[in-house]
């Protein structure tokens, strides 16, 4: 039954078969992307001027912005999609919030003020708000949980408006904080009551896309040194090397990430909160790598006065972070204690590069590709 076009938001299926990600769910990605995309070109232009731990920092706190209203958007949308207009029309709303972080991001990062990011955050999870005060009136059986989820959620957002009344430095130690706040209301309103109805495939579904997206971020780094290269005939050779070389890595993270099936892993509350927060440094990794390629380009043309130790850190140091994450989300398992020993070991090696920096591009690319073939060999053994 239907009121102005609108439908009642009872819970989807989670066995549903042949459930893909929506054209509108494909739009969000895409916008989201956009901030990722800011987010990497800040980092990049922040660690360029020599500043790399405050530009982890605030790289992190952006990061976290983004992840964690795409995370809540995607979890609820597997389990009260209902694609009328009224869903529609809070889902772009969301998308304006991310489009308001996005201008705030070179702020927040390279000035230290959060109020755009805050304020564009502030949107994206009050319209979230809205649609779980739906799901409360239309489901009697998701009704408390619901409106945990929105209680929780004007709370934290309040606490946030209210610490953008304090000076910036104090606001920034405060963050923290909020931050724990932010992910301890999903548990909060899932405990004790029947957990909200996840469709496995579709989450999984959903996070490999998104990853995909922000991977091929890394793809375009790699052909900006091609460009580069084209531009100062003198670094070509150079410059080529370090564009094949960040190919081979992002396919080799590809590759690695899509060797496993995930959905499997989503069993529980537990596992749930597991396998989506530990996403979370999957796609800042995914997300840092191109600022890192980046910025090896840039020393490269002579441009960014860095040591070739902290240009290597740059790009190790996500790729490692990515390799060792998704071990312990998705490969672990599957693995036996002797090929576990091997992949953590040649995650390890990516960050040991750093100590040979004359080397450790070539050696990080050759490290990742190493990850796939054990990969591979393992897959194949009786």
């Amino acid at each position: 039954m239907t009121t102005i076009g609108l439908r009642r938001m009872a819970p989807r299926d989670p066995t549903e078969a042949h459930r893909a990600a929506s054209p509108l769910e494909l739009l969000f990605d895409l916008v989201f992307v956009v901030a990722v995309g800011f987010a990497a070109t800040n980092l990049h232009e922040i660690e360029v001027d020599g500043h790399v731990s405050s530009a982890v920092l605030a790289y992190a706190f952006v990061f976290f912005a983004i992840w964690w209203a795409w995370l809540n958007f995607t979890w609820f949308a597997t389990s009260f999609d209902t694609d009328d207009w009224l869903y529609r029309v809070m889902t772009f709303v969301q998308m304006a919030g991310v489009l308001v972080l996005a201008a705030g991001v070179h702020a927040a990062m390279v000035e230290g003020s959060t109020t755009v990011v805050v304020l564009g955050y502030v949107i994206m999870r009050l319209a979230l708000v809205g649609q779980w005060l739906r799901v409360a009136a239309s489901s009697s059986e998701y009704r408390r949980t619901a409106l945990r989820y929105a209680g929780g959620i004007v709370v934290v957002q309040v606490l946030w408006v209210l610490a953008l009344l304090l000076p910036d430095r104090v606001s920034w130690g405060v963050i923290p904080v909020l931050i724990l706040l932010e992910v301890l209301v999903p548990p909060f309103a899932e405990a004790g009551t029947q957990t909200t109805p996840w469709h496995t495939r579709h989450i999984a579904e959903r996070y490999s896309l998104f990853t995909l997206i922000v991977l091929g971020e890394g793809l375009v780094a790699s052909a900006n040194a091609v460009i580069d290269g084209i531009a100062h005939a003198d670094h070509l050779g150079s410059l080529l090397v370090l564009a094949a070389c960040g190919l081979v890595i992002v396919a080799g993270l590809w590759w690695i990430y899509f060797s496993r099936e995930q959905h499997d892993h989503i069993r529980s509350l537990p596992t749930a909160l597991l396998f989506g927060y530990g996403h979370y440094l999957v796609f800042a990794a995914a997300g840092a790598l191109p600022a890192g390629i980046e910025v090896a380009v840039s020393a490269d043309a002579g441009e960014a006065d860095l040591s070739h130790a902290t240009v290597a850190a740059t790009i190790a140091v996500p790729v490692a972070l990515f390799v060792l994450s998704i071990w312990a989300l998705a490969l672990r398992p599957s693995l036996s204690l002797g090929w576990n020993v091997v992949v953590v070991a040649l995650a390890l090696a990516v960050l040991a590069s750093i100590a040979v920096p004359s080397v450790s591009l070539v050696a990080t690319a050759l490290l990742v590709a190493a990850v796939v073939v054990v990969l591979e060999v393992a897959d194949r053994r009786p």
